[in-house]
């Protein structure tokens, strides 16, 4: 026999003494919304939603309820509405696991039929924050970081926005987040309904910064957008974020584990592993929950904190994947199990990535490193090695050629920081060439630039290395050009290359 859904309802007979299950931290039913979330996938559920949930909780406060908007389709909708907003919280561990309820989000909606809904929400005073985690492809930027002003979605946003510029208001879906954004900040002006901070809580440099700019740039290639720039510029705050804790999917198996928790079905369900983390520029416009008593890092200053967060959890990340996947580890928790593999991610740090950080405050690097892969040797986190080394071309700048820079910077050669980047030439070589078998499969090469990486690793092996970092769209002509970077990563190519061939 199938449980009962989740819902208000059925919350009351949820025996949370017997069961193990941390029921709401806030009563669903006394909580009002005061904030819009933009891009409700299982991310936001399993990290700003609990945030938001326990800082109310612990500062008493129940005008922090989430009215959260889906993006793409209905279908978290359809999950979350007739549970009236309520999901759980699997946490799993290397050797436990636990549940927690979740009653901040008030309110869900479908920009495809509730756009006046949602904008009016956006309008009223009562709401006073704005976040996002619409992924970077979302913010539909064009190469030179600009809005794509061709791309289809948002253009006809840009329509429906200037139409309610000129006072002729267009009953039109919404269909990209920036435009919905816009069209929202445009209705909120109009209504002199106070300032608002809006949190990009997605993973790009510096993105509150990248926001704004993109907001401005939106509006400053639109006739009649100067009025509501000027209005944005004195009202609005752009905080920028730095996020983290390993959300993977939900499987059948982790509803059924739920399931016989709580005794009910729970169809809005996500999973998260037990760390997780939030730092925020304190740079807000009016109120905002005080997300620092549940655990958040309010700071001047995120840049050291992303910093750190690149170089040393996404640089050994993709460390694991193309060393891991050369010796036919399927996930990353089996790479950092082998003693080669992990000792070749503290050789990065150590050496290479530690030199070139300032310790963010209440942060102590070493003791980050550690944690870093013990996360990593969690089976339940899901992540496989091809999946973490797909899209490498763009990857390797932002995660660890920043740290080769410094080291070369600092008139070091940057050897464990090459072993990385020969670890990719490796592995586009073995993909591109038909010779990598993951888990029984042969894998392709998942990259934009796979056409010219293809090309690139066709020819002599001893001249491998060379020819990849010739590839400037990924190297730049600073490192392309560098003997010693050169020289380092030609050597850690041959053994690589040498020893699986």
């Amino acid at each position: 026999m199938t449980p009962s859904r989740l819902s208000r309802a059925t919350l009351s007979g949820v025996d949370a003494t017997r069961s193990g299950v941390r029921l709401p931290a806030v009563d669903p039913s006394e909580v009002t919304v005061g904030l819009v979330h933009l891009g409700l996938g299982a991310f936001h559920r399993a990290h700003q939603a609990v945030f938001t949930e326990d800082a109310a909780a612990a500062a008493g406060e129940n005008g922090w309820g989430i009215l959260g908007v889906t993006q793409r389709s209905a279908r978290v909708v359809e999950q979350l509405a007739p549970q009236d907003g309520l999901y759980g919280v699997l946490t799993k561990g290397t050797d436990e696991t636990s549940l927690r309820l979740v009653g901040s989000l008030r309110d869900v909606a479908f920009p495809g039929t509730d756009t006046a809904r949602v904008l009016a929400t956006m309008a009223a005073p009562t709401t006073h924050v704005v976040t996002l985690t619409v992924t970077e492809k979302g913010y539909r930027r064009a190469a030179d970081g600009g809005p794509d002003l061709t791309d289809p979605d948002l253009s006809a946003d840009l329509d429906a926005l200037a139409a309610d510029l000129r006072g002729r208001p267009a009953d039109e879906p919404a269909r990209s987040p920036i435009g919905l954004l816009l069209r929202g900040l445009a209705q909120r002006a109009r209504a002199d309904a106070g300032p608002l901070t809006v949190v990009c809580c997605d993973n790009l440099a510096d993105n509150g910064a990248v926001l704004a700019a993109l907001v401005g740039a939106t509006l400053d290639a639109m006739p009649d957008g100067r009025r509501l720039r000027e209005w944005i510029d004195t009202s609005v705050r752009f905080p920028g974020t730095m996020v983290d804790r390993i959300v993977p999917a939900t499987t059948d198996a982790h509803r059924a584990e739920a399931a016989a928790l709580l005794g009910l079905t729970d169809a809005g369900l996500v999973v998260g592993e037990p760390f997780t983390q939030w730092v925020v520029e304190d740079d807000f416009a009016g109120p905002r929950p005080a997300w620092e008593l549940a655990g958040a890092t309010l700071t001047p200053a995120v840049a050291p904190y992303e910093r750190a967060k690149l170089r040393v959890l996404n640089a050994s990340h993709s460390t694991l994947a193309y060393l891991g996947a050369l010796r036919g580890y399927a996930t990353i928790a089996q790479a950092v199990a082998d003693p080669d593999l992990a000792a070749a991610v503290r050789a990065l740090v150590d050496e290479d990535v530690l030199p070139t950080l300032v310790a963010p405050d209440g942060m102590e690097l070493t003791g980050y490193r550690d944690d870093v892969l013990a996360r990593f040797a969690n089976p339940n986190t899901g992540h496989t090695t091809v999946q973490v080394a797909m899209d490498g071309s763009q990857k390797l700048s932002p995660r660890l050629l920043g740290t080769v820079r410094d080291r070369l910077a600092q008139g070091a050669v940057p050897t464990a920081a090459a072993r990385t980047v020969a670890a990719w030439i490796a592995y586009v070589r073995a993909t591109t060439q038909g010779e990598l078998v993951v888990d029984g499969h042969r894998v392709p090469l998942d990259d934009p630039m796979a056409a010219t990486l293809a090309d690139a690793t066709a020819g002599p092996l001893d001249s491998l290395a060379d020819r990849m970092l010739d590839v400037r769209a990924v190297f730049g002509d600073d490192l392309a050009d560098s003997a010693a970077f050169r020289s380092a990563v030609r050597a850690a190519v041959a053994s690589l290359v040498t020893s699986r061939v």
